[in-house]
């Protein structure tokens, strides 16, 4: 049996200002007709934080998201597809919260609130990820991995050695 070439993946868990969360629902496998944060490949030359960005742009025409933290790294071999995940924690930088459109691969988009997240077809794996997120958000808790240098290459922990 062969197996497939691994790929690099990116999603991004977008919190609006009320805290809701940005999903969309997949149109396409892995995982076709489940809900999951907006994401895919990591194109030649791009940075995973530029790839978050024009993946949540080209998912649900929103643009103007912050990356905040490398959240969780996850691997997932399902349905013929091996990717290796990194899951950023980012967040809308505007006031006016702007209704997502399902564009490119995606059966629809649209903010949740925390407590619909039991309610909805979530991708396998991927409530974890959301409700340390939701927690990380609601206590106002610093962790993950940050972009230390601005380049966009090297996230680490922020350690505060005081």
């Amino acid at each position: 049996m062969s197996h497939p070439r691994p790929a690099i993946g990116v999603s991004a868990i977008v919190f609006d200002d009320k805290d809701n969360l940005l999903l969309i629902k997949r149109g396409q496998a892995p995982a076709f007709g489940k809900w999951h944060a907006p994401g895919g490949k990591l194109e030649p030359g791009e940075s995973m934080i530029v790839a978050c960005k024009r993946e949540v742009k080209e998912e649900t025409g929103i643009v103007g998201i912050e990356i905040d933290c490398l959240l969780a790294v996850v691997e997932r071999r399902v349905e013929g597809f091996h990717y290796v995940i990194m899951d950023f924690l980012a967040h809308l930088n505007q006031v006016d919260v702007v209704n997502p459109v399902a564009a490119d691969d995606v059966l629809d988009a649209r903010w949740v609130a925390e407590s619909d997240l039991a309610g909805v077809d979530l991708a396998e794996g991927l409530w974890p990820i959301l409700r340390t997120a939701c927690l990380m958000r609601r206590h106002q808790v610093q962790a993950g991995l940050r972009d230390i240098s601005g380049a966009e290459s090297d996230f680490l922990p922020l350690l505060d050695w005081r």
